[in-house]
């Protein structure tokens, strides 16, 4: 209960279904249940933003793994974090659970952070892929950048964290970069994420994230969330 939802079985192929929580800074569930008395609070972890304070990938890393323990107790398979987009924007309403405004302390921290989850056996989803800097109209927003900005810049942390911690996920983000949409982008989820990075995980969706559902699927996304 207050998950943020669960994928269809497909018994033929011997897959079950996963559920998946929102988690920024700890598992993300309801702390009542229907029928039951007792309350199921998880932790509530110090934020992105001041985990990457520490500089410390040790701590970091720990703290990751209690989450994970959480989300593992509590039946959840895919937490759906962490957010590693560049702090570009002061307005953006997800700065906190983002990590740095620079991209090689934003990949290590995020690549702590994963490691430390999914070494409990769940998942992660590394977020939101790409170019995801601000909040007001995110689903209409366009994101104008340079190729060597987006490559040094808003690039960069996600190559950092792939290659260090291959989490079991990737979402992508609502936006539109220099006017095509991000899950709609097959040079940037095939090209460059997979061919280039290697890539070996599940890419997935934000939540109704696209217009284009075959465009999406031809751009190399696995789940339409």
């Amino acid at each position: 209960p207050g998950a943020a939802g669960a994928t269809y079985p497909i018994p033929r192929l011997g897959i079950p279904p996963i559920v998946m929580a929102d988690g920024s800074a700890g598992s993300r569930i309801a702390a009542k249940r229907e029928g039951d008395s007792r309350s199921y609070h998880c932790t509530g972890f110090p934020v992105g933003i001041h985990l990457a304070s520490t500089w410390n990938s040790e701590i970091i890393y720990n703290v990751g793994a209690a989450i994970g323990q959480e989300v593992k107790e509590y039946g959840v398979d895919l937490l759906l974090a962490p957010g590693v987009n560049i702090l570009r924007n002061p307005l953006c309403g997800r700065n906190f659970e983002y990590y740095s405004e620079d991209p090689l302390l934003a990949g290590k921290t995020a690549a702590a952070m994963i490691n430390g989850v999914e070494s409990n056996g769940v998942g992660t989803s590394l977020k939101h892929f790409a170019a995801n800097n601000q909040e007001i109209n995110r689903l209409a927003n366009d994101s104008r950048v340079s190729l060597r900005a987006l490559r040094e810049i808003y690039l960069r942390n996600f190559e950092i964290a792939i290659k260090e911690s291959q989490p079991w996920t990737i979402m992508t983000s609502y936006n539109y970069i220099n006017g095509r949409h991000a899950s709609e982008d097959k040079g940037l989820l095939e090209t460059i994420l997979r061919q280039e990075w290697g890539f070996e995980g599940l890419v997935m969706t934000d939540w109704g994230g696209g217009y284009d559902s075959a465009g999406q699927i031809a751009a190399g996304n696995d789940l339409l969330s």
